[in-house]
């Protein structure tokens, strides 16, 4: 299709409006426009045509034969699209909402508390894909992520969603008795840590405790450090938020702190693209960070 042969939609959208309403104030009304936009559109036309296309009528309008004929064809032509962006719509309301998390992240955190999401947001159904690979949210097709860091990432928006304090936590048959002042008190315990997050060993470091003198065991997840830890393996340092739970429920023991105020699981999406399930997602989300 030629587009340099038809004149401007703007015109067209306004000209069919009017028509509808056989009123140029109804039309202006619709549009948000002034009566006298509406008037020039349909000048415009009249002239790029070289025919009357709407004549006056007592206090109202009325159209030509012409008028008629292309009145017809625009209605037609604009609900046509008017379906086809409902239908689009609709297909992306409909589908499920896809969120890229971190094992770890999705194991301890997320999957305890989405049975209730799931019951009062039934319409709202979630892909969760946990993933430790680097996504972008764009070309692979994400409404948004849920990331460690500190959140200072390129083209996208973050939203600090759980601090970045970490716990140095055991299981408690592990340390009965024993008293924990510093990291060094653990040197002579066996420790468990995951591969990709090996900037926890300079953390661990940072307090004291070299991890190249202790028995030191590198897995190839969190999940399985987790999962490790509370089967009394080992000595394992955690963000806060994953083990909270744990702690609570006393499969472990708190030891020590370590505070690290620029580092968290952030909110990652794409500014000014969140549907209306992702953002009643996010605010879920919130939700539950501030009760924990």
């Amino acid at each position: 299709m030629d587009w340099k042969g038809i004149p401007s939609l703007a015109a067209l959208r306004a000209f069919e409006v009017a028509a509808r309403h056989q009123s140029f104030s109804k039309a202006a009304r619709e549009l948000n426009v002034t009566h006298a936009a509406i008037g020039q559109h349909v000048r415009s036309l009249e002239t790029f045509f070289s025919e009357t296309l709407i004549v006056r009528q007592g206090r109202g309008i009325a159209l030509t034969e012409v008028g008629r004929q292309l009145s017809g064809c625009l209605n037609a032509g604009f609900t046509t699209i008017a379906e086809g962006v409902e239908e689009v719509m609709s297909r992306g309301r409909q589908r499920p909402l896809q969120i890229s998390v971190t094992p770890a992240f999705a194991s301890n955190w997320l999957m305890p508390r989405i049975g209730e999401f799931w019951a009062k947001h039934p319409g709202v159904s979630l892909n969760i894909n946990p993933s430790m690979e680097l996504i972008d949210l764009r070309k692979d097709g994400f409404d948004l992520a849920i990331r460690y860091g500190d959140g200072d990432w390129p083209n996208v928006t973050s939203e600090l969603l759980t601090d970045g304090d970490f716990l140095v936590v055991a299981p408690p048959k592990l340390v009965d008795g024993r008293i924990v002042r510093t990291l060094a008190d653990l040197q002579d315990l066996p420790w468990l840590i995951e591969e990709h997050m090996m900037e926890r060993r300079k953390i661990i470091e940072r307090e004291g405790l070299c991890l190249d003198s202790v028995d030191l065991t590198i897995l190839q997840t969190n999940a399985l450090v987790l999962s490790a830890t509370l089967s009394g393996l080992g000595v394992t340092v955690q963000p806060k938020s994953l083990v909270e739970r744990e702690i609570a429920a006393g499969a472990l023991v708190r030891l020590f702190e370590l505070n690290q105020s620029d580092l968290g699981y952030f909110i990652v999406t794409v500014p000014d693209r969140l549907s209306p399930s992702a953002l009643v997602f996010i605010s879920w989300l919130r939700k539950k960070a501030l009760e924990g």
